[in-house]
């Protein structure tokens, strides 16, 4: 590999390391996992950085990052790779804006009640088939829009949108079952 090779890895893909890595994690479901899936995703990302064209190298290292743990996720857990098109359709319901930590929390037990609920949200996400989580991760943890999500998943826009409403559909029944 090249000096400049070497240079442009350092470049564009060390700085989305985390990124990276909080992908994989949840992909994969644990830290070890994602471990191993980024250090696979970062060789795959040294031996293609010459053939790379200038553009979205986030999107880019993403999709790399998304391949690789979809490959690691077959070879190891093979059932636990479940694509949408194999479910059966869930019923929509609007999603209200926000987020669980939407404001600090004032007193110790409001700081126990929002990490209590940070936890049942996060189970409940860790929950959802792996390409809705994906969708959702995208989304809301790495603030892609829906044509980068439809580039790092290389499927179409409107399939974004239907997994993003899956699984907001899959997390509002799962929250709510489990808040009874």
């Amino acid at each position: 590999m090249t000096t400049l090779a070497r240079a442009r890895f350092s470049q564009l893909v060390l700085p989305r390391l985390d990124e990276g890595y909080r992908l994989a994690h949840w992909l994969t479901g644990n830290a070890t996992d994602a471990e191993d899936v980024m250090q696979e995703a970062c060789l795959r990302a040294y031996r293609a950085i010459e053939t790379f064209a200038e553009g979205n190298a986030r999107a880019w290292f993403l999709t790399i990052v998304r391949n690789t743990g979809y490959s690691w996720l077959q070879r190891h857990r093979p059932r636990a790779v479940i694509f949408a098109e194999d479910l059966a359709p869930a019923t929509r319901a609007a999603l209200d804006a926000g987020s669980v930590l939407a404001e600090a929390p004032e007193t110790p037990e409001t700081a126990l009640i929002a990490r209590d609920e940070a936890g049942r949200l996060s189970q409940a996400i860790e929950a959802l088939p792996v390409p809705f989580r994906e969708a959702l991760v995208l989304r809301e943890y790495h603030g892609l829009g829906y044509r980068e999500i439809a580039e790092v998943t290389g499927v179409p826009i409107g399939t974004v949108m239907s997994r993003l409403a899956r699984a907001r559909q899959h997390l509002l029944e799962r929250l709510a079952k489990d808040g009874r």
